[in-house]
């Protein structure tokens, strides 16, 4: 299997613009810039963003795939994953977790969790520090 996607651009780094688009349209030409890159509060994604996305996403998943394993159904799970940047290096990646799922208890939502923070396919790809925490709702 192969996922793909592309980036157009036009201009130097810091006046010009660009889109990313995914195969599967659910980016079409959505515009990225230097702004976007390196601002706050600018309308347009980034790569770091794109990333933070994948990887809440991917984590979520594994989440949901070890619950469902060990015999629990879960009600809901929300995920956010926060990307940390110092100059131009990723120096980590924070991902927080809440949800439940009945009959689960808290230790083993949270163990869960912390195994999916470094096993799920986006935490193994990147060579950085993930950490996590889990909120677990009843």
């Amino acid at each position: 299997m192969k996922r793909t996607a592309s980036a157009h651009w036009q201009g130097n780094l810091k006046e010009g613009k660009g889109t990313l688009s995914t195969s599967s349209g659910i980016l079409k030409s959505a515009p990225y810039s230097f702004t976007t890159r390196f601002e706050e509060g600018k309308q347009g994604t980034n790569p770091e963003e794109l990333l933070a996305a994948a990887h809440a996403g991917c984590f979520t998943m594994a989440v949901s795939s070890m619950l469902t394993a060990k015999g629990f159904t879960p009600d809901n799970l929300r995920s956010e994953a926060q990307v940390s940047m110092e100059g131009l290096a990723i120096t980590g990646v924070h991902l927080k977790i809440s949800g439940y799922a009945h009959g689960l208890k808290k230790d083993e939502f949270v163990s869960i969790t912390e195994m999916a923070a470094k096993t799920c396919i986006i935490s193994k790809a990147l060579n950085v520090a993930i950490t996590s925490e889990a909120t677990f709702e009843h």
